[in-house]
């Protein structure tokens, strides 16, 4: 090799040591990025990537500064993601960001980049590989999928509205419609959000579609209609979108080790961070919102950190989400449903739910369970000999062993080997219209030092079901503790309990229990009404040394019920502090006041 050729060489990579390793570290701006110069450096994304791939120990280092990526000349891959995948005929190939495939010990030190995207682009996938860590490095869109308005008067007649310059729109024929890059709405799901109350409430854009839309001034817009019976007020910020769910935030799939660190996502279309089929994740001061002083409520369109089918250890830490359409987080499996038992101890099993299909859900060795649907009862167990995608909605699976013997068609089956521990700690959730966590595993999950701000629902949700979303499976080691609750669930009266275990099990089956050992421990309630915690076929639960403190955010609902409990056994409610002007009350159904330990005096047996 030639002194030019190593002078070359060396523009594009640096080899350092580290901790006893040789650490290449390449700039990305020796690929022609260029920072704050609004071109499209897709392209030039894309050849840092490539240039990366094969060396070990590699941390490619980007400029800082702005960075704007356009489709043309992206990454583009066929992606099926759990929970996002429409059932329609419609391309699946996305155009994405940072494409990481078949990567090993990836650092992306982003320098406090700035990505930019245009049209609907995955801010960054990582598929097939291990040891990849993303680090110091912020995400936003052009031209977010959410539109907003800022309702500035209200009368019976008209309404004045501010939208927000991020927000594009066309105003045709006395009708107005939101378009961006590469895209128009077609349909108007709206969120309300009350910024004096900092409220997420469900509303409509249906009195706005019917009205006639006349431009003012720029960016101000009258729509006159009939409004007397209308509930907006001045100050209220009405967020739109579609409903429909065509991309993600961020992809990880069938990977391991993989760490994001202080990483900003200021706006995601689709439904957030998904992760699926990987073995240990970690998050780091990950925070979706928007940017300050942008003016923006909503940074993610559906959820921000998804994990369906992963397995090793999941944690949370230090984390913010502010700015959503859907759950902060929800980790879940999936039930498959039994189509077809062959004599040759093979099964075929089908994706039920229109959006999640397409990916392999099973691998040979796998342990699984049979479950029957309406009772959530496991009906067997079993091992996999071999599993393959025999189509987009199907898997064909041979069992290494015999099948159980009351196994029938329609049955479902969970893939228990791919069941995450998982840890959310030290972190907030805040500003969305749904639930706060949505949690169902089998392993070891832990919740504490975390603040729920004014979700709109359940702060926590421990679901299990096998007929509706199919989103498996039971818990069975739970602690909730030093977390505080604040005014959460107002969306959900009468049944606003701020923790739920409502598993979807549609017939219950004496002595057995779909959830068991819960503990909810030393956490502050700040509550507007009664409801606290609903539980239904779950064993071993403790309720107790919580401090639940009075608020007159809102007024109080006709629930008198502060414990509801449905079918459960071994549950201790006792210790807590009630700084309240009521009396806590427990509602029993379908159980007896034995299977309870209570210094409550207020029981009710339905």
């Amino acid at each position: 090799m030639n002194k030019i050729s190593i002078i070359f060489i060396s523009m594009f990579c640096t080899c350092l040591t580290v901790a006893g390793q040789a650490q290449n570290m390449i700039q990305a701006s020796s690929f022609g990025i260029r920072s704050n110069s609004f071109e499209n450096a897709s392209q030039g994304i894309k050849k840092t990537i490539e240039f990366c791939k094969g060396k070990p120990n590699v941390t490619l280092v980007l400029p800082g500064g702005r960075i704007d990526l356009w489709p043309e000349g992206a990454y583009k891959r066929e992606l099926y993601i759990s929970n996002t995948t429409e059932d329609d005929t419609l391309s699946k190939v996305k155009n994405i960001g940072f494409l990481l495939e078949n990567f090993k010990n990836l650092t992306i030190e982003g320098n406090n980049t700035l990505i930019v995207l245009h049209g609907k682009m995955v801010s960054f996938a990582i598929l097939n590989s291990e040891n990849v860590q993303l680090k110091n490095i912020r995400f936003d869109y052009e031209r977010p999928t959410m539109s907003e308005l800022t309702i500035s008067s209200v009368s019976p007649n008209s309404i004045e509205t501010v939208i927000h310059p991020d927000s594009k729109y066309l105003i045709d024929n006395g009708q107005i419609s939101f378009y961006g890059e590469g895209w128009k709405s077609k349909s108007y799901h709206a969120i309300l959000f009350e910024a004096d109350k900092s409220l997420m409430k469900y509303s409509s854009f249906e009195p706005f579609s019917k009205s006639k839309a006349i431009q003012t001034s720029p960016l101000h817009v009258t729509f006159q209609g009939h409004f007397s019976k209308s509930s907006f007020r001045p100050g209220d910020i009405l967020t739109i979108r579609e409903a429909y769910r065509d991309n993600c935030g961020g992809f990880i799939h069938l990977s391991k080790n993989i760490k994001l660190e202080n990483v900003k996502m200021h706006f995601m279309h689709g439904l957030g961070i998904i992760s699926q089929f990987t073995e240990n994740i970690s998050f780091s001061k990950v925070i979706v919102a928007p940017q300050e002083n942008s003016g923006r409520i909503i940074a993610s369109f559906a959820d921000c950190f998804h994990f369906s089918g992963c397995k090793g250890k999941i944690l949370i830490d230090g984390c913010l989400t502010s700015g959503s359409h859907d759950d902060p987080i929800n980790v879940h499996g999936t039930h498959m449903k039994i189509m077809a038992v062959a004599k040759d101890k093979k099964i075929t099993v089908r994706f039920m739910h229109h959006q999640t299909y397409g990916f392999e859900a099973f691998f040979a060795k796998d342990s699984i369970v049979f479950v029957n649907p309406q009772t959530l009862m496991p009906v067997g167990y079993a091992k996999l000999k071999t599993a393959k995608l025999i189509n987009k909605r199907e898997m064909e699976l041979e069992l290494d062993g015999e099948l159980p013997v009351n196994l029938k068609i329609g049955d479902c089956i969970e893939n228990i080997t791919w069941t995450p521990e998982v840890t959310i700690r030290n972190s907030r959730f805040e500003r969305t219209n749904t639930r706060g966590l949505l949690l169902t595993t089998r392993r070891k999950i832990l919740i504490e030092n975390n603040t729920f701000y004014r979700t709109g629902m359940h702060a926590i949700l421990i679901a299990n079901d096998a007929s509706s979303w199919f989103e498996s499976g039971s818990v069975q080691d739970v602690t909730i503790r030093n977390n505080t609750f604040e005014e959460c669930a107002y969306n959900s009266a009468p049944d606003n309990y701020i923790i739920a275990i409502a598993p979807e099990n549609h017939q219950l089956v004496n002595g057995y229990y779909v959830h068991r050992n819960i503990r909810i421990e030393n956490n502050t309630f700040k509550v507007y009404d009664r409801p606290i915690m609903t539980a239904r076929s779950t064993d071993g639960l403790v309720f107790s040394n919580n401090t639940i403190n009075q608020s007159n955010l809102l007024n109080a609902g006709t629930n008198e019920s502060v414990f509801r409990l449905t079918a459960c056994k071994n549950v201790v409610i006792q210790k807590n502090k009630f700084n309240t002007t009521w009396l806590p009350k427990i509602t029993l159904d379908q159980m007896s006041e034995k299977e309870l330990k209570t210094d409550v005096k207020t029981l009710k047996n339905k």
